[in-house]
């Protein structure tokens, strides 16, 4: 199987949380390959940062500020790109929070918020991005950054709720290449189901412990997930991967109590 980004140079590619973490990695990767790249993020400062950092490499990144809980910016944003840009080619959902409540004491507005982003935003982009390739005749590719956790729960204390969402994202992944056959579409999905990685999701009440288990390699790195992207990407037009899952070799840190 040949691999090569070359299909998609100049062609643009939207990634949801890309001002930091995983998002920014995968931001970097596609401007390096020659991609014009929509980062959308809150946090407008850090987007504009991080296209000042890639603005001698060979594509381009356009900073979007967008409010992913909001379905009126995620539609203005599309809007945006379509006009100024030109047709999108690849969806990257990235966006994603990890909200630490339980299920006996729940914090409904944590839960909502879970929801919002991690399901609900997901579904809203992915329609939006999907009703541009259709209407430009796009061959395009969907990507959903997904987890471990959307396969197998674990017992992670205060973190009882964000499994449930991305086990949706598991379910919505597999949904929607289904719908995509029933269609005739040549749109690809692909779920990437990291394991932990150093990002900012991480909580910061357990720095301390994250600090160790980064130095020793227990948990990967932004770059690596964004590798992953870019290696389904680079498949041939008629090779999807379907889910792809990224982690440590050592995970040592789940049997310590």
């Amino acid at each position: 199987m040949v691999l090569s980004m070359e299909r998609w140079v100049g062609k643009v590619a939207v990634v949801t949380g890309a001002s930091s973490g995983i998002g920014a990695a995968i931001a970097e990767a596609l401007v390096e390959r020659g991609l014009k790249v929509a980062g959308l993020a809150r946090r407008k400062d850090r987007l504009d940062a991080l296209a000042q950092k890639l603005s001698n490499k060979k594509g381009k990144l356009y900073p979007v500020q967008t409010d992913i809980t909001k379905e009126e910016d995620i539609i203005n944003a599309f809007k945006w790109i379509k006009e100024n840009l030109g047709p999108i080619h690849i969806l990257v959902n990235n966006a994603g929070v990890l909200g630490q409540t339980s299920l006996v004491d729940g914090n409904i507005e944590i839960w909502e918020n879970i929801l919002d982003v991690n399901v609900l935003g997901l579904s809203i982009a992915t329609r939006e991005a999907i009703r541009d390739m259709r209407a430009n005749n796009v061959d395009g590719h969907i990507i959903h950054i997904n987890s471990v956790a959307g396969h197998q729960v674990s017992q992670i204390p205060n973190m009882n709720f964000y499994p449930a969402s991305k086990f949706a994202v598991t379910a919505l992944a597999e949904t929607l290449r289904l719908e995509m056959l029933n269609l005739k579409l040549k749109i690809k999905i692909t779920s990437v189901s990291p394991g932990p990685v150093d990002t900012e999701i991480l909580p910061a009440s357990m720095k301390s412990k994250y600090d160790r288990l980064i130095a020793e390699k227990q948990i990967i790195e932004p770059e690596n997930i964004a590798d992953a992207v870019v290696y389904a990407l680079s498949t041939p037009p008629h090779v999807q991967i379907q889910e792809l899952t990224v982690r440590s070799v050592d995970e040592s840190f789940r049997n310590e109590k």
